[in-house]
């Protein structure tokens, strides 16, 4: 491979929402500061906000205020959040989204001039283009340089202070040395852990962004930085096999869910994200399956109004509807649990950060779904974090030079790209090794197949299987560099698997039904595990740390205090 050494005062690891908008916000309050920007992707189309939305789900409306925000996610997650980096963000919710307005997103409006709402929290958008309105933005900016198909690896990390970040160009083939007096990573949460609901040909068809692998939880991982709140996983409800959201039928047209005997169910275990996973599961469970979102008796109006949202988000959902010749008036919607995912922006999982984003590494800095602790963020809490992490990035590095990586470090890094291009060819490929390894997560660590649930026994076997893949995944071969590319994200994938694991051990109670089922301990414990599970790597050994909760109006900056 060709070697080539970049240098950038802030690099910024992932083009997607948090990227964009933590470059813009650098280069319109610090327009000296240089900003580089690598994404694997084209920042174009890339991140959660690929193929669009249609609604901006975190929102402070008219007579709310912030706390409001914050009080609804610490309900959500039962408590078990960072009240300071909720209010931070929900303080910016509204600029950002005013931004995005200027920036030429349509917004809906009434005859009155306001903001269309969808319940309490949420606005009405056209956000197909959503993504390449960033874009443009962020590639106009003269202090910014954005490389695309660009796929960062490792960090570079001396004494707990991050020096910059290893990679490679995916259609060039030159590895990449990139020199920062700071790091912003923002490379969203990880999917593919688990078996998916739609094997083989179709098992990109899921709730979260497939290449969204763990990246920069991997990455983060290796390096020492600490980790939080990895147990409270991600399972969204969906409708049934196009895997297409539920909230605007919820929402949109107040659809309720119900069993196979038309009882409805979800007052029965709770509103919350997790109880409403969990109460479908149940329902299951004990025979009262399938189970549906009531659309029966909705009006024809409602009908159009369902068919242009989902065209807008997942056509396949209308394409369903279509092709059954029942409109959702007529139906019924049938609804399934997806595999789990680890997703900062919707539960609690990711780096440990101070207030201002600073992850435990000084100068790396985390924003968006890989950032822990900050729940319900969804686009706009996003933006918001984006836009934290970049004002205390730019600040942290005035009057500070470039470090330098030596070429002896370079080399390690290189040399390992290197061996799975000119390695001989294993009898087993990276795409058999991922299939192994959803398939371990499916079974003994809390999949689809057994009801999200498992127990200490099975999460054992689990570590010791994936130790396994680790191992074997050493040995692979990549064809191309965009091979390779895949076996560097199986490789993160597996690294998260193992602090997964170590999480749901470590957390020995059920807080988060279907999120968190511990069959060894199916009761809340309040007085042991009202704290934060935290992890950190220690000499090839996942180390748990378990944290007081940050008190309400706390500033938090990083110490030793544990629970």
């Amino acid at each position: 491979m060709k070697s080539e050494k970049l240098t950038t005062d802030i690099l910024i690891i992932g083009g997607g929402t948090s990227g964009c908008y933590g470059a813009l916000t650098i280069a319109e309050s610090f327009p000296d500061v240089k900003v580089l920007i690598c994404e694997k992707a084209n920042i174009k189309r890339s991140g959660c906000l690929a193929a669009g939305v249609n609604a901006l789900n975190a929102y402070i409306t008219e007579g709310r205020k912030p706390q409001d925000y914050v009080d609804y996610a610490r309900k959500d997650a039962d408590g078990i959040v960072r009240g300071d980096l909720l209010l931070t963000m929900s303080e910016l919710l509204n600029e950002v989204t005013e931004r995005l307005e200027k920036l030429g997103l349509v917004i809906l409006k009434d005859e009155n001039g306001k903001y269309v709402t969808r319940g309490n929290r949420n606005l009405k958008i056209n956000g197909e283009n959503i993504k390449p309105i960033l874009a443009d933005a962020v590639n106009a900016l003269p202090n910014v340089t954005v490389m695309n198909r660009v796929n960062i690896t490792d960090f570079s990390v001396s004494d707990n202070v991050i020096k910059g970040a290893f990679g490679f160009g995916i259609d060039s083939g030159i590895f990449y040395t990139i020199e920062a007096k700071a790091v912003i990573v923002a490379t969203g949460g990880a999917a593919g852990l688990y078996k998916p609901n739609n094997p083989g040909f179709s098992r990109h068809k899921m709730w979260y962004p497939p290449f969204n692998t763990g990246a920069g939880y991997a990455m983060g991982i290796k390096s020492g930085a600490e980790m939080t709140t990895l147990e409270m996983r991600f399972i969204a409800l969906r409708c049934k096999d196009t895997i297409a959201p539920t909230g605007t039928l919820a929402q949109g047209v107040g659809a309720k869910q119900v069993n196979s005997l038309g009882e409805v169910y979800e007052t029965k275990y709770g509103l919350t994200t997790s109880q409403r996973v969990y109460g479908t599961v149940m329902e299951n469970i004990e025979g009262r399956g399938p189970c549906y979102l009531r659309t029966e008796g909705i009006t024809p109006e409602q009908d159009e109004s369902l068919l242009k949202a989902y065209l807008n988000m997942a056509p396949s959902q209308t394409i369903k509807w279509i092709e059954s010749g029942k409109m959702p008036s007529q139906q019924n919607v049938e609804i399934e649990g997806t595999e789990p995912y680890i997703v900062g922006g919707h539960t609690a999982g990711g780096y440990w950060v101070d207030t201002n984003r600073q992850t435990t590494i000084t100068g790396l800095y985390a924003a968006g779904d890989v950032s822990g602790g900050c729940p319900q963020k969804y686009v706009t809490g996003a933006l918001a974090e984006g836009k934290i992490a970049a004002l205390a990035a730019a600040e942290y590095i005035s009057g500070r030079t470039v470090p330098e990586i030596t070429e002896s470090e370079t080399a390690v890094y290189l040399s390992e790209a290197e061996k799975y291009l000119s390695g001989p060819k294993p009898r087993f490929t990276y795409e058999q090794l991922e299939e192994a390894m959803q398939t371990v997560m499916d079974s003994y660590a809390g999949g689809i197949k057994t009801n999200y649930r498992f127990n200490e026994k099975q999460l054992t076997l689990a570590d010791e299987k994936i130790l396994m893949l680790m191992k074997l995944s050493d040995d692979l071969h990549a064809e191309s560099f965009h091979e390779l590319m895949f076996i560097y994200e199986l490789r993160e994938r597996l690294i998260v698997c193992r602090s997964l694991i170590a999480h749901l051990k470590a957390r020995k109670e059920t807080r988060w039904h279907s999120f968190a089922e511990n069959l060894d301990y199916p009761d809340r414990d309040d007085k042991n595990f009202s704290c934060y599970v935290n992890s950190k790597l220690v000499d090839g050994e996942i180390k748990i740390i378990k944290r007081e909760l940050v008190g309400e109006g706390q500033i938090y900056e990083h110490n030793d205090r544990q629970h």
